[in-house]
């Protein structure tokens, strides 16, 4: 996983920098690569200036760590080659991605957040994982994704890192919002393990005060998602 993120990425900064053409790179990177770190207490707030500790992943070594670390690893060499390469890079760094899609199978990111209306535990466990390691379960509609990465193409002020989070919340919040909305869907009770509230958020006011406005919360993102599955068949109504 590792190698081929920091390799795929710096072979298309190579492919931008022998072009000429090439005014301004924005790259896709992901909340794996600020939020998982030591900060200790809640109410944190998360920023553009925080990164992944990757010592503590290597060091712990949690089933999932080699995603943290490609995407840590892979934008920290980004910002490396570019800044050595005179390159202008911009990073978009999403949270849990969901909302519908075009894609012949479901995305794993729409898998992952739509676990706790599947009841498909092996995903439910992994988004527990989640928040062990990053403190919160933050989500945000694929379209404002999609329109930020548009947006800070376009922007002639936009610079540097921008978070693009629309919803910081925990495993028992989701699930409990999820209980009332769909009430006929199949929601396990979630487990007294993790804290009611989400360790961190994950501020996106540096994308908001660049002047982007996220057009989805947290109800449009679950209804869209809930329609899709349905619609596909791969959700009981």
């Amino acid at each position: 996983m590792i190698k081929p993120a920091i390799q795929g990425i710096v072979n298309v900064l190579k492919a931008c920098a022998k072009s000429n053409t090439v005014k301004r790179v924005v790259l896709t990177s992901s909340a794996a690569a600020v939020t998982i770190n030591q900060l200790n207490g809640t109410g944190l707030v998360i920023d553009e200036s925080n990164w992944t500790d990757i010592e503590i992943l290597t060091s712990t070594k949690p089933p999932t760590c080699g995603y943290p670390v490609s995407k840590t690893s892979a934008e920290k060499e980004a910002w490396k080659f570019a800044e050595e390469n005179n390159i202008k890079l911009i990073t978009v760094i999403p949270s849990l991605m969901a909302g519908p899609y075009l894609t012949p199978g479901t995305p794993s990111s729409v898998d992952l957040a739509m676990s706790l209306i599947t009841g498909n535990e092996f995903l439910i466990n992994n988004l527990k994982g989640m928040q062990m390691l990053s403190g919160s379960i933050s989500i945000t509609h694929v379209e404002d994704v999609c329109r930020a990465h548009i947006f800070v193409a376009e922007k002639e002020s936009a610079s540097g890192r921008y978070i693009c989070s629309a919803v910081n919340t925990s495993v028992p919040e989701l699930a409990n919002f999820l209980k009332k909305r769909y009430r006929t869907s199949f929601v396990p009770t979630a487990s007294g393990e993790f804290p009611s509230k989400a360790k961190l958020i994950m501020s996106s006011e540096k994308l908001i005060k660049e002047g982007f406005n996220f057009k989805y919360g947290i109800e449009e993102i679950y209804d869209q998602c809930v329609a899709c599955l349905k619609e596909k068949g791969l959700l009981k109504n």
